[in-house]
């Protein structure tokens, strides 16, 4: 729980039964309550600097005064945002828990967060990468173990690119959550949710090679039904995914440095471009409002303009 600032004893009470309430009945991702949290705690502590110790008191006015402050402190529009909506959960659950007579955040506004749009690769880099992975694990390394894990890191690629999941969803999949049969993954989302992906046969076929010559190299007594291990037989963390990521973009010329996030965007994009209507994105992706997925849209357009300016004589 972030300790930037102390509150009074009953405030310090009343955080930490809203990180349970986070954690237990939203089941909020350890970075979304720090950032709650956070802010709830300047919240508070703006409360307790002006003399008002009770919650119970709270009005519109003070959540006002707080966000005043905060845009005088030079936070960005984002922040400020994030900050509101903090608020804003925070006071549903005040009301909702009967320490709030009236829910005074659900009128509280705010700036729109800025959203630049995403990086993405183009469809013909995405193919040069993985061609460049393929051909890495066709290779025969210097032990079985370096074999194994380029077989691992083309599966690795294949899959975040087939199926467009968070890392962290990547690095949680177990054996028993893949059908190589009839290509789909079971993937847990944020907030617990449960949704599944389909993906083609490139990703089948570099992850069943995996799974079937190259993942028992990296087996060892005790480790976990994790789909990708690391070299240690241990769950592949998220920082080695996202070293694997960047290091193999690094060896094709003229692909941007990007993340396991940018071969997620890509491939929302790519579906985009390609047909997929909206929805459909939005349940592949895990998005929890349609809104999120909309940014992709904007993408495609802007891609579409750049051709545009590029090659019509009077654009």
């Amino acid at each position: 729980m972030p300790s930037e600032q102390a509150l009074p004893e009953p405030m310090e009470d009343l955080l930490r039964a809203f990180d349970r309430h986070l954690r237990f009945e939203r089941g909020r991702s350890v970075h979304t309550r720090r950032a709650y949290l956070t802010d709830v705690r300047a919240l508070l502590g703006h409360l307790a600097a002006a003399g008002c110790e009770e919650v119970g008191a709270l009005t519109l006015g003070d959540l006002r005064d707080w966000l005043a402050r905060r845009v005088d402190a030079g936070l960005s529009r984002s922040s400020l945002s994030r900050g509101a909506a903090s608020a804003r959960c925070f006071t549903a659950w005040l009301h909702r828990t009967g320490r709030l007579a009236t829910d005074v955040g659900a009128r509280l506004r705010s700036p729109k967060g800025e959203r630049p749009l995403p990086d993405v690769l183009r469809s013909d880099q995405v193919a040069r990468v993985l061609d460049v992975a393929a051909e890495r694990a066709g290779e025969a390394g210097t032990d079985d173990v370096e074999q194994a894990v380029r077989r691992r890191d083309t599966a690795v690629l294949e899959l975040l690119y087939a199926t467009g999941v968070r890392v962290g969803e990547l690095c949680g999949l177990d054996v028993d959550d893949l059908d190589l049969d009839r290509r789909t993954v079971r993937v847990l989302g944020k907030g617990a949710k449960e949704r599944v992906v389909p993906f083609g046969v490139p990703a089948r076929d570099a992850v069943r090679t995996w799974l079937e010559q190259a993942r028992p190299v990296l087996t060892r007594p005790g480790s976990p039904p994790a789909v990708f291990l690391g070299v240690r037989g241990g769950r592949i963390g998220q920082r080695q995914v996202r070293e694997v990521v960047h290091g193999m973009l690094a060896r094709v010329d003229g692909v941007p440095s990007l993340g396991p996030h940018g071969l997620r965007h890509s491939a929302a994009t790519h579906l985009l471009d390609g047909g997929a209507d909206l929805r459909s994105v939005q349940e592949l992706l895990g998005h929890a409002t349609l809104t999120a997925t909309q940014i992709y849209t904007h993408v495609s357009v802007e891609r579409l303009r750049g051709s545009y300016r590029q090659a019509h004589p009077r654009a």
